[in-house]
């Protein structure tokens, strides 16, 4: 991977999982979310009114991946209302690597070496393993991991489209902006939803929203732009030691258990990415 690549991927992790733990620790994590998708919308019509308009041979992927977004919102919030932060958010990570590397080498064109699966094969096990640490929470709650699962399933669904979006539209900036203001529908659908009680929510609640909007877009702006340097399956990768983090943030801030195991997956996770971006 360049190390432009490597650098803005690995801060867009750390973003990502920040984010995450925000919408799990929400008052109202429906409201959360659409407080997400405002700030989307929001950062999404400054850069259009800066970038413009992508070449049309990106508008189905533009279509294609809002969708998913959609789905994924919906996934997401109902796998957080039982599975903790170190379960959900592992798993859903987990599977994307594979499923991108996969649906790169089908629909993109992208074929990796030996060594290459072999590291993305790894950073899955390692990246899945942390939410494997502990029982309960969602793995005695089927509809929990099933949506956990199909969040992942999105993650890898709309990282490939949007990689082969970004290429086709001649405007990265463009291309991301109106993908983010898109999302606005997911803002007016919960707050007209949530109307009766968003009276109750804090003014902490809705700047913590907020703010995690803002680190939701960077992160994916980020991952976006780092698309258009290094093969998909190795940005997803890398993107999700994301985990690490989570992982961390759901031991020590949110007291959930078994550090120790979490510790040793994380290990196996760092050695994958190591290998994504040293390999040639």
């Amino acid at each position: 991977m360049p190390f432009e690549a490597l650098v803005l991927t690995l801060i867009a992790a750390v973003m990502h999982a920040s984010w995450n733990a925000i919408v799990k620790v929400g008052m109202d994590r429906a409201v959360v979310l659409a407080l997400i998708a405002l700030a989307h919308t929001a950062v999404g019509a400054v850069m259009i009114g800066f970038a413009g308009i992508p070449d049309p041979a990106s508008w189905p992927f533009i279509l294609a991946s809002t969708l998913l977004h959609y789905g994924y919102y919906i996934c997401l919030h109902h796998a957080y209302r039982v599975g903790d932060l170190s379960q959900v958010y592992p798993l859903a990570r987990g599977l994307a690597p594979l499923l991108v590397a996969l649906g790169a080498w089908t629909f993109a064109g992208e074929a990796l070496s030996t060594a290459g699966w072999a590291a993305i094969l790894l950073t899955s096990v390692g990246i899945s393993a942390i939410a494997l640490s502990r029982r309960g929470g969602m793995w005695d709650h089927p509809p929990t991991l099933f949506f956990t699962v199909a969040t992942g399933m999105i993650i890898a669904a709309y990282s490939v489209v949007d990689g082969m979006g970004v290429r086709v539209s001649g405007s990265p900036f463009a291309y991301m902006g109106w993908l983010f203001v898109w999302e606005f529908p997911v803002t007016l659908f919960v707050l007209l939803r949530r109307r009766r009680t968003l009276r109750a929510i804090p003014a902490s609640g809705v700047v913590k929203g907020l703010a995690g909007g803002l680190l939701s877009v960077a992160a994916y702006s980020f991952v976006i732009y780092a698309a258009t340097l290094a093969p998909l399956a190795a940005i997803s990768a890398v993107r999700e030691s994301s985990v690490i983090i989570a992982a961390l943030i759901g031991t020590l801030l949110l007291g959930e258990s078994h550090w120790r195991q979490r510790c040793g997956a994380a290990a196996v996770v760092a050695v994958g990415i190591a290998f994504l971006a040293t390999m040639k």
